[in-house]
């Protein structure tokens, strides 16, 4: 058996551009990665199936099987390397369904890490981007698990920088924010956006990165706590816990993050917000 994991995806900050011809948004973004997430594992079998366990399990129970992204990367994967053999796949859903931390592209790039692996399948970075890609914008950034710089639509990608030792604390507050009605919001109202650029660091130390942040956004914040006014209490929280580096909203929402240099901060920060009936989930990320 072979077991991967999806660590829940975070854009520390997120600018929307201008919508491309084929219908997606130029983007700027910086992503990183949480230890904690989601978790696939494959094993040899006959045919493709997919089971769901876990606490979000029932959250995905009324979409057709063969819609979730880790089938259609299972057989996006089968039919380009001519794959004979089948898999039996489980995903362990942990993450919040619809939450803005790439939970179903990080469940695909995690299916296609094991898959390679169980089908002893030889595939290049650039062969494996593009079939992540057409999956969804998020997938290829999920692959590496590591901070990386996301420009185009998603398909463009650069290391990111050297973090210092970073903790997150995640909050969602029980509120789905399928992606679409969001991004409509905004292009209403940003007829004509600038198309963004990367913030670009080599290294950051935690002033550095909180500088640098200082002076970035997510475009899509204020739209989604329209539609979801309680996400903007979250923010208020995060912000306001002890030790908080940075504080808001991630993609499309409704999760939100606060940065953290402590893990004892962090995780007193995810007690509180626990103890408003919000999930939360306090975690290290991948700094590299």
């Amino acid at each position: 058996m072979i077991a991967e994991s999806a660590p829940a995806k975070i854009n520390l900050y997120l600018h929307i551009g201008p919508l491309r011809p084929d219908g997606l948004h130029e983007l700027a973004s910086l992503f990183v990665f949480a230890e904690g997430g989601d978790e696939i594992r494959a094993e040899k079998s006959s045919g493709l199936s997919l089971q769901i366990t876990g606490p979000y399990a029932p959250a995905l129970a009324g979409e057709p099987i063969e819609n979730n992204l880790v089938l259609r990367a299972a057989k996006s994967l089968q039919d380009h390397a001519d794959i004979k053999s089948g898999a039996a796949i489980t995903l362990e859903k942990s993450l919040p369904v619809a939450a803005g931390v790439g939970g179903g592209s990080a469940d695909a790039a995690a299916a296609l890490r094991a898959l390679i692996q169980l089908w002893n399948i030889d595939i290049s970075e650039a062969t494996l981007a593009r079939i992540a890609f057409k999956l969804g914008a998020d997938v290829p950034a999920c692959l590496a698990r590591a901070p990386v710089n996301v420009s185009g639509a998603g398909e463009k990608l650069e290391l990111g920088p050297r973090l210092p030792p970073l903790w997150c604390c995640l909050v969602n507050p029980g509120v789905p924010m399928p992606t679409g009605p969001v991004f409509r919001a905004f292009d209403r109202g940003n007829p004509a956006p600038q198309k963004p650029a990367v913030i670009r660091m080599q290294t950051a130390g935690y002033e550095t990165l909180v500088d640098a942040l200082s002076n970035s956004r997510n475009d899509l914040e204020s739209y989604a706590c329209d539609h979801a006014p309680v996400i903007r209490d979250v923010i208020s929280m995060l912000a306001a816990a002890p030790g908080a580096l940075l504080a808001r909203m991630s993609g499309s929402g409704a999760t939100c993050f606060s940065l953290f240099s402590s893990g004892a901060a962090a995780t007193r920060a995810a007690r509180k917000a626990t103890g408003k009936g919000w999930w939360a989930m306090a975690s290290p990320l991948h700094v590299r």
